[in-house]
């Protein structure tokens, strides 16, 4: 075979838009890149300016350029007998065909292949498809990204890697694969059914590396066969050694691993406190900034703590992220500098894990709802299971489809068969549980440590020792898995898995095999099932007019993002429930009843066919209907709850999006306080708890974070120590403060013309003092928008770019990385850019910050605090509103300075940091940069000239 690589770069992306480069690269039946074909084309209207700021392209390269018709005379050879490829081919495709036909040749009529799909299939675990972040992570060259002779090359580079890698499939999975496309007729399906005819030509069938079972080729293998780390016979490691002897060859061994190693006198004084706390059976409050290297600082007197005493140690992070960084860097490094084997285990809530059942399941019975995505999505996991030994959804790039395909197939315990499960000893849950009971340090997350504790302690391994990273999220958690959140599609969901149509849906499939079943009873559950569907309908039916009515309640909120759930938000109050309340509740009565029906009729269906001897033998499909009627029974529970609005002591509230209206509703019920329940499920009962992150006091003191976590007895017992660590980072060099204090205040969360145009004249100079590399965080997306459009207009004539939240896109690390490639931008980011963001070295140089990040105080959660807090004679802004506050713009502080090399400048345009007399406790919170205020003219001036003093 043949293939041609073709990139075009146009004038954008409409029909009326117009060819200005071509490259072309052709791979010979040798699978060489023999040629590349490339030229300039002179189009008929001129190249937008973004045209030529993204692709480099200007007037003056394409004014002597061939035309059109020029240049398909040259072209149109080289496309003879070819299979068309290109990265996102239908836009070049699209070109090819128009182009031809201006030039009076005939259409392409040969088969197209997209490498975007190759890359999906055959790589599911690449970050990103975007071609130059695929050539990165290949190590291919790629120097001009958006000049088609380089995107072309590349592209052809990366689908010989493609092919490289179809070449590597064991057979099965290739015949999975062909098998997979069989129905469709497409040219990627032809693809593979050559691809498999060569492969069975071969004679070596190496089977080497991979797990056979069940037609699926597997790199997982049994799980019973993984033993602890040490037998129990061995004598302990740590029998005669003391921490510190431990950390002696510990730091040894790093200095010989790592050429670049130093001592960091803060990590070494966290180890001691976490050492302390675990010792002295106390709980432990520490703060420990931006590059103490706070993962080891406690990793490393856990694994010393649980091996030396034979007991487990959780660990638990806020994000999925830092789970990640701590099994892919931190926990790999400890392996090789640790003196002695030890094990430690990542376990994750249950539906980050692939059920192998489920997903047999759904493969061969073709149980697709989207059929193109589904079957893309399904060929992207059976190359997956050749690669993971983890079955762990974060290792996928699913993209919005591939989402709702998982959601059908991730483990669930109401739909877990355990033992008699075929796949029972492949499981990835039950690896992931079997290596966690075996564990000497288990790493979890906030989420699953809540989901244990409603559970009743049933999901993880006991534990009496706790470490908490990103402590400073604890209390929002355990409010969210204490209390209730549900979501339209959530009951949508699980009404259309039993019922979608007479095809799709459980009960349909239990039908479709009752009618071949010898069973005498077989007819009765026949007319069972078809007595249940109607109500499955009308529960349906009644829940959209619930979900219209409640979002119908809901007064327009005028500064969210879109996309933002919070765009409408409603509390409502159990002693002041809404006029017409009564009709709301009949419809929840209606939905309550028949649910109650269904659940009733469907149970009693399958106890019966359990206990049927006619040969009805499908366990996994009961298995799956039984799961589906306790997930319909919960949500039924959690419907009346919330409707019945009757616990003085939990806020009620609904929230949705005005572009899916009442298909975006979310119900909320939430404890006020969390705070008992913290120091029931965890402070009196656990030995130690270690709580740590980058903010947790508030002008120097852990007073808020004490009382908001229910460790005050504690503390008063004298179980509480705190430590607040010195920042490893000269902070008065790396970093300065500026305050314009004759800035214009603003009230709400839009600001005037006034206010706004200051803002952009301001922005605009400081980001062409420092060259772009700005990020600004804003605490409303209105004000965000208003900025957004002039910013762009101001800094396009210096070659600036302006990246902007929810504007651009609203994906955080798709935004992110583009401001990181691009050399010179501003990034415009609002509440999910105030922390976790890391962009170290040049990428950053100077951080804008807009306004003092306070939480709308009509926020129900927070109006709910604050009316608790007054009861007790509390002023609530004080102790609620700005400890929260200074925490937040800690943590946007933090997005600065990541490095001991990094330098940059803060700027804070909210002048109440000076003029209020709550100011002090954000600038005191701060480790210590140096800060000045001026008038706003004499501010960049001033950043200018520091920036330069930085750079001698």
């Amino acid at each position: 075979m043949k293939y041609a690589v073709l990139d075009f770069e146009t004038t954008g992306n409409q029909s009326s838009d117009e060819i200005i480069q071509v490259g072309l690269a052709i791979i010979d039946h040798d699978l060489t890149i023999n040629k590349v074909y490339s030229s300039y084309v002179k189009p008929g209207l001129s190249i937008p300016p973004f045209i030529t700021q993204l692709t480099g392209i200007t007037e003056e390269d394409v004014a002597s350029a061939p035309v059109l018709d020029e240049m398909m005379v040259e072209l149109v050879p080289l496309l003879d007998d070819v299979v068309l490829v290109g990265h996102n081919v239908a836009f070049d495709f699209n070109f090819l065909q128009s182009a031809l036909d201006r030039s009076g040749y005939l259409p392409f009529t040969g088969r197209i292949l997209d490498t975007m799909d190759f890359l999906k299939i055959m790589f599911p675990s690449l970050p990103s498809y975007q071609l130059s972040l695929v050539s990165g992570e290949f190590g291919l060259q790629h120097d001009r990204p958006h000049q088609a002779d380089s995107d072309a090359l590349a592209t052809a580079l990366i689908f010989l890697k493609c092919l490289e890698e179809i070449d590597a499939l064991p057979l099965l999975g290739l015949q999975r694969l062909s098998d997979l496309f069989a129905g469709e007729d497409s040219d990627l399906g032809w693809f593979f059914d050559a691809a498999l005819e060569e492969a069975e030509k071969k004679a070596d069938q190496s089977i080497e590396g991979f797990t056979y079972y069940r037609q699926f080729a597997l790199k997982t293998e049994d799980w019973m066969d993984i033993m602890p780390a040490r037998s129990i016979e061995d004598e302990n490691p740590l029998k005669d050694l003391n921490f510190e002897q431990f950390m002696d060859q510990v730091r040894l061994n790093l200095s010989a691993k790592l050429s670049h190693y130093e001592e960091r006198e803060a990590q070494n004084m966290m180890q001691t406190e976490v050492m302390k706390a675990f010792d002295e059976d106390k709980h432990l409050l520490i703060e420990a900034g931006t590059g103490t290297g706070k993962s080891l600082g406690y990793l490393l007197p856990s694994i010393y703590h649980s091996v030396k005493s034979e007991e487990k140690v959780m660990i638990s992070t806020h994000t999925i992220n830092l789970q990640e960084q701590l099994r892919e860097r931190d926990i790999p490094l400890l392996t090789e500098v640790v003196p002695f084997p030890f094990r430690a285990a990542i376990f994750k809530g249950r539906q980050h894990y692939l059920c192998l059942r489920k997903f047999e399941h759904k493969i061969n019975k073709r149980d697709f709802s989207s059929p193109r995505e589904d079957v893309l999505t399904a060929a992207q996991m059976i190359v997956w299971l050749t690669q993971t030994e983890t079955g762990d959804d974060e290792e996928l790039n699913q993209g919005n489809k591939g989402l709702e395909f998982w959601e059908t197939v991730a483990s669930e315990s109401d739909s877990c068969l355990g033992r008699s499960c075929p796949w029972f000893r492949k499981c990835y849950y039950h690896k992931a549980k079997h290596e966690a009971g075996i564990a000497d340090v288990v790493i979890t997350n906030h989420s699953k440590l809540f989901t244990d504790v409603k559970a009743g302690h049933q999901l993880l391994p006991s534990y009496e020792r706790l470490v908490i990273d990103e402590a400073h999220h604890l209390e929002e958690v355990a409010g969210k898995h204490l209390g209730m959140n549900m979501k339209y599609f959530t009951v949508v969901h699980t009404l259309t898995r039993l019922y979608k149509d007479s095809r799709t849906g459980q009960l349909s499939n239990l039908r479709m095999q009752l009618q071949s079943s010898p069973s005498e009873k077989a007819q009765e559950w026949v007319s069972v099932i078809d007595s249940i569907i109607p109500d499955l309908i009308e529960v349906k039916e009644h829940w959209d007019r619930l979900s219209d009515l409640l979002f119908a309640l809901m007064p327009e909120r005028s500064d969210a993002a879109p996309g933002d759930p919070g765009q409408f938000v409603l509390r409502l109050h159990p002693t002041k429930k809404p006029k017409n309340w009564e009709d709301l509740t009949d419809q929840e009565n209606v939905i309550f009843m028949t649910l109650g029906t269904i659940i009733r009729k469907g149970e009693r269906m399958l106890n019966e066919l359990k206990d049927d001897d006619g040969g009805f033998g499908s366990e996994s499909l009961m298995t799956d209907l039984s799961g589906l009627f306790k997930d319909l029974a919960s949500e039924r529970d959690h419907i009346r709850m919330f409707m019945k609005l009757e616990n003085e002591d939990t806020v009620y509230w609904i929230e949705g999006n005005g572009h899916y209206r009442s298909r975006s509703l979310q119900i909320f019920a939430v404890p006020v306080e969390v705070s008992e329940q913290l120091k029931a499920y965890f402070f009196d009962k656990k030995k130690s708890v270690v709580m740590t992150s980058a903010t947790l006091a508030v002008d120097k003191s852990f007073q808020y974070m004490i009382e908001q976590l229910g460790l005050k007895e504690a503390f008063e017992q004298d179980r509480v120590l705190t430590s607040l660590l010195p920042s490893p980072f000269n902070y008065r060099e790396q970093a300065l403060l500026v305050i314009p204090r004759d800035f214009p205040s603003v009230k709400g969360s839009v600001g005037d013309d006034h206010f706004v145009n200051t803002l952009v004249q301001s922005l605009g100079n400081a980001a062409i003092a420092t060259h772009g590399r700005m990020l600004v965080l804003f605490t409303s997306y209105r004000m965000l928008k208003q900025v957004y459009e002039p910013l762009k207009d101001m800094l396009s004539a210096n070659g600036i770019t302006v990246i902007g939240q929810g504007v651009d896109s609203g994906n955080r690390t798709k935004l992110t990385r583009r401001f990181q490639s691009q050399q010179a931008s501003v990034l415009l980011g609002t509440n999910s850019f105030w922390e976790g963001v890391d962009i170290p070295g040049d990428a950053l140089t100077s951080l804008a910050i807009v306004r003092l990040p306070f939480q709308p105080p009509n926020h129900p959660l927070i109006e709910a605090k604050s009316e608790k807090l007054q009861q007790q004679k509390k002023n609530p802004f004080m102790k609620l509103s700005v400890p929260q506050a200074v925490i937040r713009f800690k943590q946007g502080f933090g997005r600065l300075v990541r490095s001991s090399q990094d330098r940059g400048i803060v700027i804070v345009y909210d002048t109440r940091i000076l003029d209020s007399y709550y100011g002090k406790y954000f600038l005191y919170s701060l480790p210590g940069p140096k800060m000045e205020h001026m008038p706003t003219e004499q501010m960049v001036p001033r950043i200018s000239e520091w920036l330069s003093a930085s750079q001698v």
